[in-house]
């Protein structure tokens, strides 16, 4: 793999960090989950919904590499039925956070990462949007004259992984570093948290 990142040219690489950028920074699913973890949770948590939801993009870059993920493509009812239970899922978060109080503050902080975790983990291998956004956007940058395309998109997909933790892991730290200032409003975060899932839910849906 380390021979394979060595083959892309420099102006690659940057041009595929440069777009990575961008899709870091525009908000949408991944975003807004983490910083509804990281408002209701604390920094930590934040960070930790980061490192769940980028372990699902390297669920999808593998698919991706496979040839699996085309068959999303080739098989709208799949397409649909992981979409419509992406959404129960993301609304059964909704309502989960809607019902908790400030006792749920009070559960301990490893508990609370690890459920982050896997929430982000799930929402994001729940999302078949994922899939195709992979799908379609790393081939963008591989070229068969430097080999195996599949190891040049596993490869892309590491750095997709890694730009999306330090990206993601910082937007949730900062907010729950904002939260903490307003720890006694635990209940309004977790409302304010319900409402961003629930929207979520709605979104992908509908779309």
């Amino acid at each position: 793999m380390v021979e394979t990142l060595f083959s892309f040219e420099a102006a690659t690489l940057i041009a595929f960090m440069g777009a990575c950028l961008v899709l870091y920074l525009t908000p949408g699913a991944d975003m807004m989950f983490t910083i509804a973890s990281g408002a209701a949770g604390g920094p930590a948590v934040g960070v930790a919904a980061a490192m769940g939801i980028s372990l699902g993009v390297l669920v999808h870059v593998s698919l991706a590499a496979a040839g699996l993920s085309a068959l999303i493509l080739a098989y709208p009812a799949a397409y649909d039925v992981v979409r419509y239970v992406g959404a129960a899922y993301l609304l059964y978060l909704a309502v989960q956070m809607w019902r908790s109080g400030p006792v749920e503050q009070a559960v301990g902080g490893a508990r609370r990462m690890r459920r982050a975790f896997a929430r982000g983990f799930l929402t994001n291998i729940l999302n078949p949007k994922v899939a195709l956004f992979v799908l379609a956007f790393l081939p963008q940058f591989a070229d068969p004259a430097l080999g195996p395309v599949w190891k040049q998109i596993i490869v892309l997909g590491l750095l997709l992984t890694l730009g999306g933790i330090v990206t993601d892991g910082t937007i949730g730290a900062l907010a729950g570093a904002l939260s903490e200032r307003i720890r006694k409003s635990a209940t309004v975060m977790n409302k304010a948290a319900s409402v961003i899932l629930g929207g979520l839910a709605a979104r992908l849906a509908i779309d």
